[in-house]
């Protein structure tokens, strides 16, 4: 356990971000026992002109202008910083040795105020934890003061995705190359990184489990979709979930209802999912009702679609589905292979519709699964993450 020590935050992720943020949640761990600046991400050129009327534009406008604190108080030992700078919007850059150069000068100005942040908190010999941000915080290891020390955490494959492709496939393994230690969510990203760093290591996961699993109202738009009930509950993007996949399984199921809470990229809304008649589109609910539904669903379903983005992904959605004792249908990935005493692994229409089927033949029979699913889930905690984080870290100091 890293303890007694001062901690800055960098990532992608405002503070103010709605439940589900890793960076969040692995800060608000840390700060049990350390005290912690998170800081929010610097406002940029073109979300001040796009964006300008969002709210954590706004905020962040406020703080340049002097109205609002810069450093806000979350608890005795956790603050975070709304940077009063902005920063130029240069991913469009296609030269890497211009992108360098302005990237060098956003770091800078992000440093400055780092620096002064943590000056006032009384910050010395700061670790610093960045969390996936390899454009903004690339030089921070050497920028900021007193730090000696830096963590990069991986937790998503970026890098595949086009907007991080162009400059971040190279700069992400220059960062982990520089980096004390990298830290990963999966046993797939921590592989990864150890090619580009020697001290890569897979910490697992936390996850939120604020709600109880004792009965739970039947929702409304349920009362009339009958069983057995095939459910997925998320966002529904093509880019992560296969598409052609459920609509197989779903023509070759027709007796069975599929239903699908959350909500649709313009794929998933013109698929031909939407003229079967067994399957319900639910649309986006509040994240406190997102378990009612999940306790009525006879089968969690998490039909992954394979790719670079998803391969080596955490899939967090499964902890949710177990937490619930359910009996999980899931696309057979590297990252889904701690969870095969627990799921059904499928590849394909065929292998997932027999999944559905044992699944649902584990009804009227008591074989103790469904505790056993809830406590492995249980096991995930950020607490466990970041006590394997620390362990790892420790271990390296001592070695060192």
């Amino acid at each position: 356990m890293i303890r007694n020590r001062h901690i800055i935050v960098v990532g992608l992720q405002p503070w103010d971000i709605e439940i589900g943020s890793n960076c969040k949640n692995m800060a608000l761990e840390l700060s049990r026992h350390n005290k912690v600046l998170y800081v929010n991400r610097a406002l940029d050129r073109i979300t001040a002109l796009r964006a300008g009327n969002d709210a954590k534009t706004l905020r962040r406008k406020s703080s340049l202008k002097g109205e609002t604190t810069d450093i806000q108080v979350v608890n005795g030992s956790l603050f975070t910083l709304d940077p009063r700078t902005v920063l130029e919007s240069i991913n469009k850059v296609p030269f890497a040795f211009l992108f360098d150069m302005l990237n060098r000068v956003n770091n800078k100005r992000l440093a400055r105020e780092i620096n002064s942040a943590a000056a006032r908190l009384g910050f010395r010999d700061p670790i610093l934890f960045i969390d996936n941000d390899f454009f903004r915080a690339f030089y921070l290891p050497e920028m900021l003061k007193g730090v000696t020390e830096t963590i990069y955490y991986i937790r998503d494959n970026l890098t595949s995705q086009p907007y991080f492709k162009r400059h971040g496939a190279r700069l992400e393994k220059q960062l982990m190359g520089k980096a004390t230690m990298v830290a990963a969510n999966s046993a797939y990203l921590a592989r990864y990184a150890r090619q580009y760093n020697a001290h890569s290591y897979d910490i697992g996961q936390g996850c939120d489990f604020g709600t109880e699993t004792a009965p739970r109202p039947l929702p409304r738009d349920m009362q009339n979709i009958s069983r057995p009930v095939i459910g997925y509950v998320g966002a529904l993007i093509s880019s992560r979930l296969d598409v052609t996949l459920i609509e197989n399984v779903a023509r070759a199921k027709p007796g069975y209802s599929f239903v699908l809470v959350g909500p649709e990229d313009d794929t998933f809304r013109t698929s031909g999912l939407h003229r079967l008649p067994n399957v319900h589109f639910l649309g986006s609910k509040p994240a406190g009702e997102l378990g009612d539904y999940i306790s009525r669903f006879d089968v969690c379903l998490n039909p992954q679609a394979v790719n670079e983005m998803t391969i080596g992904n955490y899939p967090r959605k499964i902890d949710e589905y177990l937490f619930f004792g359910k009996p999980v249908v899931a696309t057979d990935t590297e990252a889904m292979h701690m969870f095969a005493d627990y799921v059904y692994l499928c590849n394909g229409a065929e292998s997932y519709q027999q999944g559905i089927d044992a699944a649902l033949g584990e009804q009227g029979r008591e074989n103790g699964m469904a505790v056993k699913r809830k406590n492995f889930a249980l096991s995930h905690t950020w607490e466990n993450c970041i006590a394997a984080l620390g362990e790892k870290f420790i271990a390296l100091n001592r070695s060192n």
